[in-house]
């Protein structure tokens, strides 16, 4: 472990060391500076030579099949519950600009709402969320603007506030911000099956939904630092020994 965790230190230094320091100040900090830390280091990261040398690299994709109008976020209101789904199951709900704005109008809407006493989040198709969209990495021009963007809605901020009880079903790939966003919540459900990453560092970033904020408050920076660095999957079993989630559901919903 040792000599892969140097290797991927060496593969992008300038990324491992923001992390360490991003990490070491957000744990003895509210999420709210956390998050403002975290942005400002990601923002400039995006313009580092570590990113911009693994956009040149990386091999592009095939394009994603085409959404037909399905909205990337569904809402279903049963009561005194909003229950709210993520939607682009043939991309493992890649988390996109829009799906983000769509989870973020259903956290604005139970802020809204005193009569919403309990706020449900899961994803369709094989995954709960596997990261952040890749085809829409590498977009930003001004790392100013993106800082400012990214905190005007922030679904980590709103999930962390949020008033009503918020409880989260994951299952298969729970990559960056699959479980960035999710250990903002009171309580995280995984199916057997799920499998938890930080690939950032890898790209050249940190994680960047809030998971310097959000993980480490669950499990603490050694350990979050370990899976950013490692980019290693991590098992429901073990991530609730660490506790990363809190129950592991008998069978995947």
């Amino acid at each position: 472990q040792l000599e892969m965790l140097v290797r991927n230190i060496n593969a992008q230094p300038v990324a491992s060391t923001t992390l360490v320091q991003v990490l070491r100040h957000n744990a003895e900090n509210n999420v709210t500076n956390g998050l403002l830390a975290e942005s400002l280091a990601y923002s400039s990261l995006q313009h580092s030579s570590g990113f911009r040398h693994w956009l040149q690299a990386r091999k592009p994709g095939s394009e994603a099949a085409k959404e037909a109008g399905a909205r990337p976020v569904l809402i279903h209101r049963d009561d005194g519950t909003l229950e709210v789904t993520l939607n682009r199951p043939h991309v493992h709900n890649a988390f996109s600009d829009a799906m983000k704005t769509g989870l973020c109008e259903a956290l604005l809407l139970a802020h809204a709402d005193p009569t919403i006493k309990r706020f449900e989040l899961n994803g369709r198709g094989p995954s709960f969320c596997a990261g952040g969209d890749l085809t829409e990495f590498g977009q930003a021009a001004d790392a100013g603007t993106a800082h400012l963007s990214r905190l005007a809605r922030h679904a980590g901020q709103l999930l962390a506030d949020l008033p009503a009880h918020s409880h989260v079903r994951v299952h298969g790939a729970c990559i960056g911000a699959g479980i960035e966003v999710p250990a903002f919540a009171d309580e995280i459900s995984a199916a057997p099956d799920a499998q938890f990453r930080l690939p950032e560092v890898a790209f050249g970033l940190i994680p960047g939904a809030g998971g310097t904020v959000s993980i480490v408050k669950r499990i603490g920076r050694q350990r979050t630092a370990y899976m950013a660095l490692s980019n290693a999957s991590i098992s429901a079993a073990q991530a609730l020994r660490w506790g990363l989630v809190d129950h592991i559901l008998e069978a995947p919903q």
